[in-house]
């Protein structure tokens, strides 16, 4: 018996075009959207027309934040509604500088919190990340050494009441932290593959996993590269918490903070005070939202 009133929830899952959504009743369901407009992703309030076979998402509601990547040509959805991102990186494998400096700048483009996770700290390498990590304290943001495998209590005061997105490249012990957070988590993934007909799940979908009443995690594909070029230049420029005190007293009104004469932001690296190959990503960003606008 197909029923015609939509009932809300939130999406848990996603799979290319197949959703599980938990309704506001406690039902889980198995969904696809109604026309592939919608770009549905994981922590988005939704409509659902429920049916005895396949439901369907007929909409979504208002986002606060909405995370994704993007290049020139496409763009990936992450997470909505997330209140701060939690980037993760061990000693081993090696991890990628730039792309947790990018985390931070989606971060701060939606206005949410982020938090470093320093996995691993049991094995000998660790020792050597401090100074790595030093470039993120300074910059005003926490660092949290922990070992998932062990003892992951120090992350919990920061997962109170918020609703967080884990990010972090293949190996960085994602899985092995979620486990560690979420009791059944590997029981709830099987769930929700065989609900999305994904077979063995294998972290290619996104997960939403409950913490309380008040809070959840999510848990996305690890990912080697975390394009930026929707966002605007006023944008890119006010997510480098540095600069912002530097905003708008270069000479030109449009410096892009390279040889321009004036640049109140070069001024800065000059005297010490900004970091030069934080300015070089500054840049980087700039171009490569001015070659999205270009193309779209």
């Amino acid at each position: 018996m197909t029923h015609t009133m939509a009932i809300a929830g939130v999406v848990t899952a996603t799979y290319r075009r197949h959703y599980a959504v938990r309704l506001d009743d406690g039902r889980e369901v198995s969904c696809v959207s109604r026309g592939r407009s919608l770009g549905i992703t994981c922590g988005d309030r939704v409509a659902v027309t429920l049916s005895g076979t396949e439901s369907v998402i007929e909409s979504i509601g208002p986002r606060m934040t909405l995370f994704f990547r993007s290049d020139a040509y496409r763009q990936k959805l992450i997470a909505a509604n997330v209140t701060q991102l939690l980037g993760i990186v061990a000693p081993d494998p090696p991890f990628d500088d730039e792309l947790v400096h990018r985390w931070i700048i989606a971060a701060e483009s939606n206005g949410s919190r982020f938090v470093l996770i320093a996995n691993k700290q049991d094995l000998p390498e660790f020792k050597f990340l401090t100074s790595r990590l030093g470039q993120y304290t300074a910059l005003g943001y926490e660092v949290v050494p922990v070992c998932a495998k062990r003892d992951v209590s120090p992350l919990m005061p920061l997962l109170s009441a918020q609703r967080s997105v884990l990010v972090g490249q293949s190996g960085m012990g994602k899985s092995t932290l979620i486990n560690a957070l979420v009791p059944n988590a590997a029981v709830r993934v099987g769930e929700l593959s065989k609900a999305l007909q994904t077979g063995r799940h294998t972290t290619s979908q996104t997960t939403l996993y409950p913490l309380g009443e008040e809070s959840w995690i999510i848990d996305s594909p690890g990912m080697k590269e975390f394009g930026l070029a929707h966002l605007a230049a006023e944008t890119i420029e006010h997510a480098f918490v540095e600069l912002r005190p530097l905003l708008g007293r270069c000479k030109f009104r449009d410096c892009r903070h390279g040889v321009e004469p004036g640049c109140a932001v070069q001024e800065a690296v000059t005297r010490g005070q900004v970091k030069p190959w934080r300015v070089a990503l500054v840049r980087q960003l700039l171009a490569e939202s001015e070659r999205r606008a270009r193309t779209w």
